[in-house]
């Protein structure tokens, strides 16, 4: 019983460190974006992106993957990833076609 509760435990740590990794890809992302483009995207600004993926960060860091807390914050950074992300870059290369 003690090796199963020790590999969900390395489960659920990849799972955080994965997640942590995402938020501060987010991160890094919004801030190196246009401050413009988020609001042409129809998206919330810069500044209020970059305080909820910070915050996603702190509380997957504080409260880990598992907890309330932790799926809020994994939610926020997988919008962002899922949503924001494609929309902002969409809007920084024009509305050309691509292949």
């Amino acid at each position: 019983m003690f090796a199963a509760n020790t590999a969900t435990g390395y489960v659920l740590l990849a799972l955080q460190l994965v997640a942590m990794a995402g938020a501060v890809f987010a991160i890094v992302h919004a801030l190196r974006q246009r401050t413009d483009a988020f609001p042409a995207a129809g998206k919330l600004t810069k500044p209020m992106w970059l305080g909820i993926l910070v915050v996603a960060l702190l509380i997957l860091f504080a409260f880990g993957f598992s907890g309330f807390f932790g799926i809020i914050g994994v939610v926020a950074v997988g919008v962002y990833l899922v949503d924001v992300r494609p929309k902002v870059e969409e809007v920084q290369r024009g509305s050309g076609n691509r292949w």
